[in-house]
């Protein structure tokens, strides 16, 4: 994670230049520049937070896991990014509210309140509800800032949400329309309305470094999540401390944190918050399978079915030409 290997980014408007010279680029340089494969790096990250979360749930208060993984991403970026967030701190201060907004909603309100529901609800909610987010991204776009999308945009966003829905009712429609609703489902839908005002939001963060960026954000959430963190103390739910628990947060915090909000923001950045928004589509399609690889479980034909709708709906809504996204 150098530093200097990546290009200084520009922003959405003007990354379409920024690519124009990816030819004699070293390999971390294009791969900077490849908004794809960065989301699908993201969303696979984020597969493995979902499946991890659930698992050591009664291990880990969900606050703790929250404040646990931040505090440690933060301490891993920290030495490689503390100079140039430091250079980049007076750009990143003019623009202080909405870095402020982005932190409390992406890092220390969302993943904390997916832990919380996680101990409240079933995962198979979950993995509906979330199919909403790519939604809620729209939504919200066009609420603050009046963006729309193309029919084949359109199109691609349901195709995705049948694809998900086929996945997580396990190819019975009937187990969709008989889902009854919890306190638990309720704190996801709030979790996730976080996450799109989040995504919407990263078009107006500072043109900084993205480490810089997520430097900031890593520590403005860790502060907001501190206190809460010492009130889940006082009340005693403390985290087991063995190797499952320790492994759990190491992961949450190497890929799920640094890795996984690097290549997003990025991502977002190139393609903007409406495509890159459809590839979250993909979290339970890669949720199954890690399921199957992790967690023994069997894989189903609706599997497939839902792998096929998702992928093409991914495809339509976020593959397009650059001169139709700007």
């Amino acid at each position: 994670m150098s530093e200097g290997s990546s290009p200084r980014p520009t922003g959405p408007q003007s990354s379409s230049k920024d690519t124009t010279g990816a030819k004699g680029r070293s390999l971390p340089g294009r791969l900077f520049n490849m908004p794809y494969l960065l989301l699908l790096t993201a969303v696979l990250c984020w597969s493995g937070n979902v499946v991890i979360g659930r698992a050591v749930y009664e291990d880990v208060p969900p606050i703790a896991l929250g404040f646990l993984r931040w505090s440690l991403a933060l301490l891993i970026i920290l030495p490689f990014t503390w100079r140039r967030t430091l250079q980049d701190w007076p750009v990143i201060r003019r623009s202080l509210p909405v870095v402020l907004l982005i932190s409390a909603t992406g890092i220390a309100a969302f993943n904390t309140l997916v832990y919380f529901a996680l101990n409240h609800t079933l995962a198979l909610h979950g993995a509906l509800l979330q199919s909403t987010i790519p939604v809620l991204i729209v939504v919200f776009s066009f609420v603050f800032f009046r963006e729309t999308m193309t029919p084949k945009q359109l199109l691609g966003v349901g195709l995705s949400i049948v694809g998900a829905s086929i996945i997580v009712g396990q190819g019975n429609p009937l187990a969709l329309l008989s889902i009854q609703f919890n306190p638990g489902d309720m704190i996801l839908m709030i979790a996730f309305c976080c996450y799109g005002i989040y995504a919407v939001f990263l078009r107006k963060r500072p043109q900084v470094h993205p480490l810089s960026f997520i430097t900031v954000t890593f520590t403005i959430g860790v502060a907001m999540l501190f206190p809460v963190f010492l009130l889940e103390l006082t009340y005693g739910r403390q985290p087991s401390a063995n190797l499952p628990t320790i492994g759990a947060v190491l992961y949450v915090a190497c890929f799920a944190s640094v890795l996984a909000y690097f290549c997003f923001n990025r991502g977002v950045e190139l393609i903007g918050a409406n495509r890159g928004g459809q590839f979250i589509h993909l979290i339970p399609v890669f949720g199954s399978l890690m399921a199957v690889l992790f967690l023994g479980e069997r894989l189903h034909w609706y599997h497939g079915v839902g792998v096929v709708f998702t992928g093409f709906g991914v495809y339509l809504a976020a593959i397009q030409k650059a001169a139709k996204a700007r």
